[in-house]
């Protein structure tokens, strides 16, 4: 069974949901014959490869947060990462293009080296005090050499601003095709679809369905739940105290 996961390293929702989708994996009776693809979705695909921005001063830029609702929010967003066991800085974060990211991650696919990648991007972005943004090209091959790639290849990758450029764009297409409004979105065999980063248990339970039944893409119904939390283009949504 396949499960395609489109999804942003600037999106909080994403790593959490990767952790929640993870722990129901592990659990699947199945998961040795389970592949897992991530697919690229951009939350900020307008934004200057040069624009980088603190997060709390893009949320109140962007989506008119106050200043106040902005680090309430960061700091709500923690506290759901610490339940997942997620290291999250609420303070001292940036935010900017993720274009070059998500082309190093069609790379490292073709090298078997995905998965390692992304969490090692969720984890720089997320947890660490290094920027992913501010440091440039260097900051990139540091984390990709890391997962296993080549320096020399990422370097040519990055240089190559048409590499893998189309990749990331047909992904892009094909997640509104799908009908993809925000990310995690999480795609099982092509049968059924679950948006947002729900709990654990609605995974394991669309593990199991599309497991054993194979239909037209359907999004699950989850109903009214205060835990289906996703980015999309009008912002990230933020878990009351």
């Amino acid at each position: 069974m396949r499960v395609e996961i489109w999804s942003d390293i600037a999106c909080p929702w994403c790593y959490v949901g990767k952790a929640r989708f993870e722990k129901a994996l592990a659990a699947f009776p199945h998961r040795d014959q389970v592949e897992v693809v991530h697919r690229s979705f951009e939350l900020d695909p307008g934004r200057a490869k040069g624009d980088i921005q603190p997060v709390t001063t893009m949320l109140t830029r962007k989506y008119g947060m106050s200043a106040d609702q902005a680090k309430a929010g960061e700091e709500n967003l923690g506290a759901q990462a610490a339940a997942e066991g997620l290291a999250y800085r609420t303070e001292g974060r940036d935010h900017g293009n993720t274009f070059d990211m998500h082309r190093l991650l069609h790379l490292a696919k073709r090298h078997g080296r995905q998965d390692e990648l992304i969490q090692i991007l969720y984890r720089a972005n997320f947890a660490e005090e290094r920027s992913v943004f501010a440091e440039g090209d260097d900051r990139l091959v540091e984390l990709a050499v890391e997962a296993g790639l080549d320096a020399g290849e990422v370097r040519r990758v990055l240089a190559d601003p048409d590499a893998y450029a189309d990749e990331v764009r047909a992904d892009e297409r094909e997640a509104a095709q799908l009908g993809a409004t925000g990310v995690p979105f999480f795609v099982l065999d092509r049968a059924y679809g679950v948006s947002g980063a729900q709990p654990a248990e609605v995974f394991t339970q669309a593990l199991t369905q599309a497991w054993g039944d194979r239909s037209p893409l359907t999004l699950l119904d989850t109903g009214d739940t205060d835990d289906a939390h996703a980015c999309g283009p009008d912002g990230c949504a933020v878990p009351q105290a």
